[in-house]
């Protein structure tokens, strides 16, 4: 009897210290459910009960040289449907039909969908959006927020870039400067039942948006609309594919206009044009792609003639030519087993240094180049800066092609030295000429100027800083006179604007390959010429008909300047004199 007693008396202690190791194990659990991870659950438990919906920030403008508003903000509504809050689901399906114009199977799949809110329509004009308020459904919200809005529609459309549905940049400065403009999103919080209902009486939290800074640009409005327009006239008028204008401060890098007609509408940036046709998703996207490319900053091409300015510029700094050195032009050049014609066949005959670029003879700048040698063009080629990118502050620049240094051979050396067998943008062209006529300063081209808030305080200042010397002042004021001479004397004659100091040269250069008979025209033009506040590069392609630079490209320059000088508050000096002149 006493035993069984014992025996009893050890079950009970390990069922007693049982039912405490679970006791202890369960306040365990609790201390640890409600003080360690208290803040978790709470959290979980704030987001069983309150549905967020987002607010968009309104995306800083983009403003140009004068505060022009170029890249707004239009008030648009977002449509959504809460699936457990509708009464009168056949009344939402029909006002969302009639309201919104989707079909009706479209509407019934949304307000059918059981989640917490499904978002039916972005970007529905705000006449719409309060209209579908008036109608008092529940379960129906209209939240306002933003869609970018462009006053000037095509205007300089590559430059600026375009939005996507959450307003994020997708192309040019947009994205570009994203981190400036895009805001910080504001959010609404509303509290449910366990069903997700809404409850009445309880308010709405609110976390305000915060507005994206302004940026202000180098773009000038009024040049670039200058620039766009004559450009549009001589496609039409050439029956041209494209056309592209860049206009910017030699001095400091700041680019006035960036025009690649035909511009698409930045308001409608997915439809194709309609002589363009997409078959499937794949072209369409292709297409899409390549209306959207900046073509003085995206695309190569050979720049034939414009490119003797870096040559001479390179012949002039090391001391292999004169201004005022002999040399005779037969039509053709012999390098090696390659006979290489000069544009005029008969010849140019007996020339000075000056007068073969003013006459743009090839046979001249194969002499210089070939007095270079490979290695030492090669090195100026280099120190010029057309080996690296400018670094704009635009997306997908595109870098120099151009053959390897050991690769290069006296045939090769001699076409590079008049614009061929390479290929650059035209960007990097007048990148590069600006900064061997400014004294010799390598620029930074650019568009970014400031960052400011909506009341105008400056938030940040963008500096480009002058990079390194690459040519002599002396050398620099060469060139200066030498492509006043092309304008004054040569082959830009065309580009000449009465009462101003204009410098250039013009290009004609045939597209690969050379049997299709494919050109593209240009010139290259700055003022005053003695000390240049401008640059422009007018690029045809593919004209219809005449074709030279000097006939189609120069004109367009020089109407553009006729408009941009005055604008620009540069008043008509002198032309060239005798004293101006350097040997």
């Amino acid at each position: 009897m006493e035993k069984n007693k014992t025996f009893h008396k050890k079950k009970t202690l390990v069922v007693f210290l049982g039912c405490m190791f679970m006791l202890t194990a369960l306040i365990g659990r609790l201390v640890n459910l409600m003080v360690v991870q208290s803040e978790y659950y709470a959290k979980k438990a704030d987001d069983l009960h309150e549905r967020e919906r987002k607010i968009k920030a309104a995306r800083g403008r983009i403003l140009d040289a004068n505060g022009v508003v170029l890249a707004d903000n239009k008030t648009v509504c977002t449509i959504s449907v809460i699936h457990s809050q509708i009464k009168e689901p056949e009344k939402v399906i029909a006002m969302l039909t009639k309201e919104l114009g989707i079909d009706e199977a479209e509407a019934r799949k949304r307000v059918n969908k059981i989640s917490s809110i499904e978002r039916v329509k972005t970007n529905v004009e705000k006449e719409v959006g309060d209209k579908i308020r008036e109608y008092q459904l529940a379960g129906v919200k209209v939240d306002e927020d933003f869609r970018r809005f462009y006053p000037y529609g095509g205007l300089a459309s590559r430059v600026l870039g375009f939005t996507g549905g959450d307003n994020q940049g997708i192309i040019g400065l947009e994205i570009k400067y994203e981190e400036v403009l895009k805001g910080i999103n504001g959010t609404i919080l509303t509290t449910t039942d366990a069903r997700g209902i809404e409850q009445n009486g309880i308010g709405e939290k609110r976390k305000e948006p915060v507005a994206g800074f302004d940026l202000c640009i180098s773009l000038d409005y009024n040049m670039q609309m200058y620039a766009q327009q004559e450009a549009e006239r001589v496609m039409e008028q050439k029956e041209a594919e494209k056309v592209s204008v860049l206009l910017l401060n030699p001095q400091n890098g700041e680019i006035y206009a960036c025009v690649n007609v035909p511009e698409f509408d930045l308001n409608d940036p997915y439809t194709l044009p309609e002589s363009v046709t997409a078959s499937d998703r794949k072209e369409r996207t292709d297409a899409l792609n390549r209306m959207w490319r900046n073509t003085c900053i995206n695309d190569t091409y050979e720049p034939g003639s414009t490119f003797k300015i870096i040559t001479a510029s390179a012949g002039l700094e090391a001391g292999v030519v004169t201004l005022q050195d002999q040399f005779s032009c037969p039509g053709f050049r012999v390098v090696e087993d390659r006979r290489i014609h000069c544009a005029r066949r008969t010849g140019h005959g007996a020339q000075t240094f000056v007068q073969g670029i003013e006459n743009s003879c090839n046979p001249v700048f194969i002499d210089v180049a070939l007095r270079l040698g490979v290695e030492k063009y090669y090195d100026y080629f280099q120190k010029f800066g057309l080996l690296e990118k400018t670094g704009i502050d635009l997306p997908g620049e595109a870098g120099t092609i151009m053959h390897k240094k050991e690769n290069i051979g006296q045939v090769e050396l001699a076409t590079i030295a008049f614009g061929q067998s390479f290929q650059i943008t035209p960007l990097q062209l007048a990148t590069t000429a600006a900064s061997l006529i400014n004294g010799g300063e390598r620029i930074t081209p650019h568009f970014g100027v400031k960052v400011q808030n909506r009341d105008g305080k400056v938030i940040k200042t963008y500096s480009y800083e002058k990079k390194k010397k690459i040519l002599s002042g002396q050398t620099s004021e060469k060139m200066r006179y030498a492509l006043e001479m092309v304008v004054k004397e040569g082959g830009g004659k065309n580009g000449q604007v009465e009462g101003y100091r204009i410098g250039g040269k013009t290009a004609t250069s045939q597209t690969l390959p050379r049997s299709a008979n494919r050109y593209i025209s240009s010139f290259l033009g700055f003022a005053p010429a003695d000390d240049p506040v401008i640059l422009g590069v007018c690029i045809i392609y593919n004209p219809q008909g005449i074709y030279y630079g000097g006939t189609i490209a120069a004109p367009v320059m020089k109407t553009i300047f006729e408009n941009v000088l005055p604008y620009l508050g540069i008043d008509k000096t002198a032309v060239v004199t005798e004293e101006s002149k350097t040997e």
